[in-house]
């Protein structure tokens, strides 16, 4: 009997504690504007919707270090852009914290819908990587 409780906590744990997968809720698009028509709203949601393309098309490994490279490449890919003031990453959470020059921050989720990031209509002219 004594051995049978530890065996059965330790089976109970097991189960208790599944792996958690956080990248797909915050990609996910149920409910919201498609991303084509959310580009043709102005020239800073084109560039919304280029910088999310960007985080999709760069994801790396599920683990720290690819979260952080997809950021870092698509933090570079935003600064690329004239009227962009500031980027924050966050790498746990998979995205990007916008600030605009016009004065509007925004937050900017990973876009999957097979458009390259440079191919989004409306966007500004790409200016030289900040990045090396």
């Amino acid at each position: 009997m004594r051995g049978i409780a530890p065996a059965a906590l330790a089976a109970f744990a097991l189960l208790a504690c599944r792996p958690y997968d956080g990248y797909s809720p915050v990609v996910a698009q149920d409910g919201l504007v498609p991303a084509a028509q959310f580009a043709r709203y102005g020239r800073e949601q084109a560039e919304v919707v280029a910088i999310g393309r960007a985080l999709a098309e760069w994801k790396g490994t599920a683990d720290s270090a690819g979260s952080s490279q997809q950021t870092e490449r698509a933090s570079c890919f935003a600064e690329r852009f004239p009227d962009i003031e500031a980027v924050n990453a966050d790498p746990l959470g998979h995205r990007l914290t916008v600030q605009f020059k016009s004065g509007w921050r925004v937050a900017v989720l990973p876009v999957h819908d097979g458009v390259r990031p440079d191919a989004t209509p409306g966007i500004s002219p790409l200016g030289q990587s900040p990045c090396s």
